[in-house]
């Protein structure tokens, strides 16, 4: 069973509230100016993956692995009862119950959901991974294509392999039709509850 985060667990997109939140309005508001070109490509383009890269680049290269991780461990500490949809959550939990492998599958950086799927006792998480270097230091870059779109359905089988069943997907956006398309049951914008 697989499950988008962004907009179906949670409430609005997390990784750029994750980056609001540590950077504050100030540098957020400066870093919006600088970003201005990334989102010019961005109309002509439509690559989501670059703009969050150049996102990447600016709020948090050079943060070490354990800072980034231990930054989000605290921004879903200090959001998580008002950020997640309880409607999602009971659905969630109804799969748990009947023994389903659960797996959240989303464009946002797995190291900023960890903690999410953490405690949601999720048996995997699959998402757009940082780059780091020998130091363990982010580059500013991803060391994978964006986990959008057909990128869900390729890292599903890259993980499970090609005969994965996939026995229920759900999503909110144009970026999960392909993964709910490959599902038995497709749960398309099915949770609308706000904590």
């Amino acid at each position: 069973m697989a499950f988008d985060f962004d907009g179906t667990l949670s409430i609005r997109d997390s990784f750029t509230a994750f980056l609001k939140w540590r950077v504050g309005p100030m540098v957020w508001a400066a870093g919006m100016v600088q970003l201005i070109p990334a989102a010019l490509r961005y109309v002509v383009d439509r690559d989501r993956g670059a703009i969050k890269a150049a996102s990447v680049d600016l709020f948090l290269k050079g943060l070490s692995r354990k800072q980034i991780s231990d930054e989000a461990e605290s921004y879903a500490a200090s959001v998580y009862a008002h950020f997640m949809r309880p409607d999602a959550l009971a659905c969630w939990e109804e799969w748990g119950k009947k023994g389903v492998h659960r797996v959240i599958v989303t464009a946002s950086p797995e190291t900023t959901i960890e903690p999410f799927a953490r405690r949601l006792n999720a048996d995997n998480l699959i998402g757009t991974q940082f780059e780091f270097d020998a130091d363990d230091k982010l580059t500013g870059r991803f060391a994978t294509p964006n986990c959008r779109r057909e990128q869900k359905v390729l890292r599903i089988r890259e993980v499970y392999g090609d005969d994965v069943r996939i026995l229920a997907a759900y999503g909110d956006t144009s970026g999960d039709e392909q993964m709910i398309a490959e599902a038995e049951e497709k749960g398309f914008r099915v949770f609308t509850g706000r904590p």
